[in-house]
């Protein structure tokens, strides 16, 4: 699972003390419903990023995973030069190493912004996620929107990229 919001000035707004209270929260959620992983990723960049490392921490059963990268292409980017050279570049090799420590992809992404544009932190993820809009700010998400969102998933007839027959 995955929630796509704000900017990087949007996550310095929080503060340390709500964004832990946030991963608390959210990493309830999901485990709540069984997941073991929930990725937290900004929506854009915004004003010039500090320089934030990925973070993760456990909630119960859950690990939620704080990715800063907010522009796709550059984690594409990064992670492509990252390979083994020896190794074999195909489909799953680089799934793996873009959902690290992650070890799939997100069904479910949760994108806080306009139905009518696409985050430019997601590129490969959108193949065969299933993707809910909320138009809220970052500092308005709530476990419950997350909790709307799995609700919505649930009920869905996931295709998978194929076409009604």
């Amino acid at each position: 699972m995955m929630v796509v919001g704000g900017t990087f000035r949007d996550w310095a707004d929080l503060g340390d003390e709500r964004w832990q209270q946030r991963v608390a929260e959210l990493g309830a959620v999901v485990d709540a419903v069984g997941g073991t992983w929930l990725t937290l990723r900004a929506y854009e960049l915004g004003d010039e990023p500090p320089e934030l490392e990925p973070w993760h921490r456990q909630v119960d059963h859950c690990e939620v995973i704080v990715d800063p990268c907010a522009d796709g292409r550059r984690r594409f980017a990064e992670v492509m030069s990252r390979l083994d050279p020896t190794v074999e570049v195909n489909e799953v090799t680089v799934a793996t190493s873009l959902y690290e420590p992650a070890d799939c992809e997100p069904d479910l992404v949760l994108i806080l912004g306009p139905s009518t544009q696409l985050p430019p932190s997601l590129v490969w993820e959108l193949a065969y996620a299933e993707l809910v809009f909320v138009e809220i700010a970052w500092h308005e998400l709530a476990p419950g929107h997350l909790e709307r969102a799995i609700d919505d998933f649930a009920n869905r007839r996931r295709r998978f990229g194929g076409l009604d027959p």
